[in-house]
């Protein structure tokens, strides 16, 4: 009788180990190297700062799944001309443009070699938390308050480091003044990480 309820118990425990095994949280920050492309932002990368956290969760012998909450700063720069393009618009003196988003990517990580170098792919949905203020319209501010966007690059995978590279490319029109033109986000991302 005893091994009738002994028998489930050492499987549930057999099952929660191996799950937890697959299963680590860990923190990481870095450098983005970022711009804002369109009308009238120079076509040039500026550099900001990511930090924040991250979840692996194993999903058979391939595939990772990787949840990411961070916190992005994206920074551009006005073109010397933004005043004849856009007339109505308030502009504050400085042409740097800084918005900081509570960004979200959702990968999916291929093990290229083991455990070693992984590719990652996967969404990015970015709630913009901050941002410049020089840029307004009739009191309304010239950012969408989402950008969504698709992220893919590598991630080397040493002990409990994690080094990743990654490029960033939004889809979304982040331009709220209006649709003459198409303002979006891209860049590349550095990463240092620790699983705890």
């Amino acid at each position: 009788m005893k091994a009738r309820f002994l028998l489930p118990l050492f499987a549930a425990l057999f099952l929660s180990q191996s799950l937890m095994a697959q299963f680590h949280i860990g923190v990481k920050t870095g450098a983005n190297i970022t711009k804002v492309d369109g009308q009238p932002y120079k076509n040039q990368f500026r550099y900001g700062y990511h930090i924040g956290g991250f979840a692996e969760i194993g999903l058979g012998e391939k595939f990772m799944l990787q949840p990411e909450v961070l916190f992005n700063q994206v920074s551009s720069t006005l073109d010397s001309n933004y005043k004849s393009v856009y007339k109505d618009v308030f502009f504050s003196d400085q042409s740097k443009v800084r918005l900081g988003y509570l960004s979200i990517p959702i990968l999916l990580d291929y093990k290229l070699l083991g455990n070693f170098l992984m590719l990652q792919a996967g969404p990015q949905v970015g709630i913009l938390i901050n941002k410049n203020k020089g840029l307004v319209k009739n009191g309304v501010d010239a950012f969408s308050h989402g950008d969504f966007s698709m992220v893919g690059g590598v991630q080397l995978k040493l002990s409990s480091i994690r080094v990743t590279g990654r490029y960033v490319v939004g889809l979304s029109n982040i331009n709220d003044l209006d649709n003459s033109d198409k303002w979006k986000n891209q860049g590349f991302q550095v990463s240092l990480g620790l699983a705890l």
